[in-house]
């Protein structure tokens, strides 16, 4: 059985304004997220948020064709996404997570990392860095030191895992008393690497002009 966590319960403190509620293509962002992994295949849907982010955008009423639930999240990420994996149905195989803040995740984009994570036991949505690299100072000038961008990668979400794995891996976490801000740190504490997978544009809603140019991607793929 394949399921999904999606984490949605962050403040926007940097967007200013509720991203996860905002307008896109003529619904809220967060249901985008939702429905893609509705057509994947999910078996179920946990959403990570407050019950006022889950009626703002409507999920009261909603309908999809896989079951859809709310839990509250916690003081971290990482207490929200275990809050969410504690709330799926016992006989879960898979398990994905992802930011509700990137709507423009697509089914087949979805497929293909949980067909590398079937492969390996775990893996996540990546794109390589191309952008030239560079430190800073406090003040914020430049450093006189070359960044090599070779072989780096910028995380995204879904990140997709073995059930298993995954709880295993947030006890660990919890145990050690780590702070860790993806599912692939949290692997990584059990010592169990993840294969980067390129999906396609997977923008992350954080400031405002973020949504223009999901607006503008999303006219483009479709």
């Amino acid at each position: 059985m394949f399921c999904a966590v999606i984490v949605a319960a962050g403040s926007s403190r940097r967007a200013g304004f509720d991203k996860l509620a905002a307008p896109l293509g003529g619904e809220p962002v967060l249901l985008h997220s939702i429905r893609s992994f509705a057509e994947a295949g999910c078996a179920a849907i946990v959403v990570v948020c407050p019950e006022e982010r889950w009626n703002t955008v409507g999920l009261q009423t909603a309908h999809y064709e896989v079951p859809v639930m709310r839990v509250d999240g916690g003081a971290e990420r990482q207490d929200s996404v275990r809050a969410g994996l504690l709330a799926l149905p016992a006989e879960t195989r898979w398990v994905a997570v992802h930011d509700g803040a990137r709507p423009l995740i697509t089914s087949a984009g979805i497929r293909a990392c949980l067909t590398a994570a079937q492969g390996s036991g775990a893996a996540a949505c990546a794109h390589p860095v191309v952008d030239t690299l560079k430190r800073a100072n406090a003040e914020g000038f430049s450093l006189p030191e070359r960044v090599s961008r070779d072989c780096l990668w910028g995380m995204e979400t879904p990140q997709i895992f073995d059930y298993a794995l995954l709880l295993r891996a947030y006890a660990c976490v919890a145990e050690q008393g780590l702070c860790v801000t993806d599912e692939v740190s949290a692997v990584e504490a059990v010592g169990v690497p993840t294969r980067l997978v390129q999906v396609g544009p997977n923008l992350k809603i954080t400031h405002p002009g973020d949504l223009e140019l999901a607006e503008l991607l999303q006219r483009h793929l479709s």
